[in-house]
């Protein structure tokens, strides 16, 4: 049932399917629910298991309204709007995390803001972070230049003609178009290029049981990351997709994992 949440400067679109202990899933940047559909994207599997699932679009994102500062579109104050929406939706009890992307970013600030929420984390794509974030922010940050000169249609076309990584070879129309408004489209990717993963030795405090999903040959979501990411945080799995075919296994084998 598509409903919303008021949240500081922003209204958050939601919906929530099936029933069951609650996980509350959170997109990549410049995607939404409706982004991830279109990317074949399916985290059903996590409601067939006994699960209600919460999906929601990000400030600025898809049906939520956003402002264009930066500042609101920061990873923790990302992850203080999941919080809320945890408060929301399941006052006062333990739930279960799924993010892809900036996504997984969001679970990750929210988990550290309130660990005794969570009970266990899925995060898909961790985006690359840390040194070797320093080559992709100037990248991102042309791409907020292009947008001012040229348009939201110049930046789909450049990313494009880049073309998608090996591994997503097989995906038509790669990358669909983005679900952010064009006068807000700069912001969010100054923000995406100001942001970065948690400090290392702050997950290394997490106590959840997590399971990481990369794919191989991107250098946006590197498994590199991935695989530092598992290492850091305690008895976490890592499950690397080597085949679009595997990537689709991704929402069975979250709802495998949230299962036990």
């Amino acid at each position: 049932m598509p409903a919303a949440l008021d949240r500081p400067h922003a209204r958050l679109a939601y919906q929530e399917d099936g029933t069951g202990p609650l996980v509350v899933y959170a997109h990549g940047a410049l995607s939404s629910r409706d982004h991830d559909r279109r990317l074949g994207f399916d985290w059903s599997p996590i409601t067939a298991a006994g699960h209600r699932l919460a999906r929601y679009d990000a400030r600025g994102h898809g049906r939520s309204t956003g402002r264009p500062v930066e500042a609101d579109y920061a990873y923790p104050a990302l992850g203080a709007d999941y919080l809320a929406l945890c408060e929301h939706l399941a006052p006062g009890e333990r739930i279960d995390a799924v993010g892809s992307s900036m996504g997984a970013a969001t679970v990750l600030y929210a988990a550290l803001a309130e660990p005794e929420r969570f009970d266990r984390l899925v995060l898909a794509m961790p985006g690359v972070a840390w040194q070797a974030r320093e080559a992709r922010r100037a990248g991102l940050l042309g791409a907020a230049d292009l947008v001012e000169q040229q348009g939201g249609a110049a930046f789909l076309a450049a990313a494009r003609r880049q073309g998608p990584p090996p591994v997503l070879a097989g995906m038509p129309d790669f990358p669909p178009e983005f679900d952010v408004a064009e006068e807000l489209l700069p912001t969010l990717l100054r923000a995406v290029a100001a942001n970065d993963l948690p400090a290392p030795q702050a997950l290394r405090t997490l106590p959840h049981p997590g399971l990481v999903l990369c794919w191989d040959t991107d250098p946006t979501h590197p498994e590199e990351t991935a695989r530092q990411l598992a290492d850091l945080l305690p008895g976490a799995e890592l499950h690397v997709s080597r085949t679009l075919a595997d990537i689709h296994t991704w929402g069975r084998r979250a709802a495998e994992f949230l299962a036990r």
